[in-house]
């Protein structure tokens, strides 16, 4: 009976061991299920994906942002665009308690409120975060095998720490120091918007060579290695790499670019930048350029669109800066010159492509429904930069410097 009894004690342990091992199993199941749906999940939710990358240059756990981009990404069209963020870009923010540079804010509470307070810039929801520490940085270059930038000039500096830099003109492939180089020389004539060019070409350069290189990025071995650089607020490796995959299948050859556009003005000793109409253009300009990603499919996105900005007004510069606005808002802006006469009463936009609906897209960014088709005569065009305008914009007495006014008929 004893012997029996001990059996059944046996066979009712190995039983309860049984149920355990099913139920262990079965949450850990549910678990990964979840975790993954849950990754998906938050892609699925808004098609467009958008990433903040922060290169830090602070050293060990210090903060402090180098150069701040946004990647907005539609993976149905695989059309991108990058904007940039001015470190100097002002404004009262509320993190802070006052008015100060944004990248501030990232020095003094971290990439979550950094990021957040970049959402409420550019009026877009940003889910996803990437940081990269320059030391990181440097060797993220090396791995990927340079990367390849354009260089206007020879550079021939002296760094603060009194060592010679020397970069050849031309489109280089350059290696890690070399690109640290490059992010970091100065000139004295230098703008800060050459700087933040430079920026951009980086940023821009590291997500072409990333899809360039993606074969061997994300063989599995080998993306543990770049795992350990990447800084993202996912915490698990796998939805790094679902995410940065995604990404790695862009069209890099047309990424577009934006930048935030403001006056520079003095606050307690800081040149801030403040962007246009209090931060409105900024957001107009993201919007509207998302959906060109978005629009058709991609259908509109397919390339960057060629401007021609005419004053048609006595309104000195308004050509140039209007020039500026569509720049920024990632149109390629050919040439910014007077009209033919400075009485127009009407703004007008000139199709030359037979394309209504992306020059009704154009309108819509300074409110011009003004839009005739003409097609570029070949054969009395000036030079072949003519012929290359998808677009003209002669501005009239109806533009105010942003949009153009409603008539009293209207």
């Amino acid at each position: 009976m004893k012997g029996r009894h001990f059996r059944d004690e046996q066979k009712g342990a190995f039983f309860l061991i049984v149920i355990f091992l099913i139920i262990v199993t079965v949450s850990v199941i549910l678990a990964v299920a979840l975790r993954t749906d849950a990754v998906a999940e938050k892609i699925a939710s808004d098609q467009v994906i958008r990433l903040l990358l922060v290169i830090d240059e602070g050293e060990g756990k210090e903060n402090k942002a180098l150069l701040s981009n946004v990647l907005v990404y539609y993976p149905v069209s695989k059309k991108a665009m990058t904007i940039n963020i001015p470190g100097n870009t002002g404004a009262i923010y509320q993190s802070l308690g006052r008015v100060d540079r944004i990248d501030d804010v990232y020095t003094e509470k971290g990439i979550d409120i950094y990021k957040k307070e970049i959402e409420k810039l550019l009026g877009i929801p940003i889910p996803f975060s990437l940081v990269i520490k320059m030391e990181d940085f440097i060797r993220l270059t090396d791995m990927l095998g340079g990367l390849r930038v354009f260089i206007p000039a020879p550079v021939d500096v002296v760094s603060s720490e009194g060592e010679r830099w020397l970069l050849p003109s031309g489109a280089v492939n350059l290696d890690g120091d070399k690109i640290y180089m490059y992010l970091k020389y100065c000139f004295e004539d230098e703008t800060d918007s050459d700087v933040q060019e430079r920026y951009q070409n980086v940023v821009t350069s590291f997500f072409t060579t990333l899809h360039d290189k993606k074969a061997m990025v994300f063989r599995k071995q080998v993306f543990r290695e770049f795992n350990g650089i990447f800084n993202m607020n996912l915490s698990d490796s796998s939805d790094v790499y679902m995410l940065l995959s995604l990404i790695a299948d862009m069209d890099s050859e047309s990424i577009g670019r934006q930048t935030v556009a403001g006056k520079i003005r003095i606050v307690d000793g800081q040149q801030l930048l403040f962007p246009l109409n209090n931060g409105e253009f900024i957001k107009e300009a993201v919007k509207q350029s998302t959906n060109m990603l978005i629009s058709n499919s991609g259908a509109l996105a397919s390339r960057i669109y060629v401007l021609e900005i005419k004053n048609g007004t006595t309104v000195q510069g308004l050509a140039h800066n209007t020039a500026i606005l569509f720049q920024n808002a990632s149109y390629d802006v050919l040439s910014a010159v007077n009209a033919d006469s400075n009485d127009y009463e009407n703004t007008v936009i000139i199709d030359h492509i037979g394309n209504r609906e992306m020059a009704a897209m154009v309108g819509e960014f300074i409110r011009c429904t003004n839009i005739v088709d003409e097609e570029v005569d070949f054969s009395s065009a000036d030079n072949d930069a003519a012929a290359n305008v998808d677009f003209t914009i002669i501005l009239g007495k109806d533009f105010d410097g942003r949009y153009v006014r409603p008539s009293r008929t209207e």
